[in-house]
């Protein structure tokens, strides 16, 4: 008589689910604060548009009219 050994506690029971939980809440706090940590970074870092009438709909210098303040 074969016997399969079944526990409760081994990798493919409720351990394994308790790991794999505890794995991706960890993941989701890590990236939820890197991701505070850069966008606390970058909140000072915004730009006002200068001579606004004179940009153009199409054109590769639209950018020269953007200038970064926060920094």
């Amino acid at each position: 008589m074969e016997s399969d050994s079944r526990s409760i506690f081994a990798l493919s029971g409720i351990t394994g689910m308790l790991i794999a939980t505890v794995l991706l809440l960890s993941i989701v706090a890590g990236l939820t604060v890197w991701g505070l940590g850069v966008q606390q970074a970058n909140a000072q870092n915004f730009y006002e548009i200068k001579d606004e009438t004179s940009i153009k709909m199409i054109s590769t210098k639209n950018a020269a009219h953007r200038v970064v303040v926060g920094q």
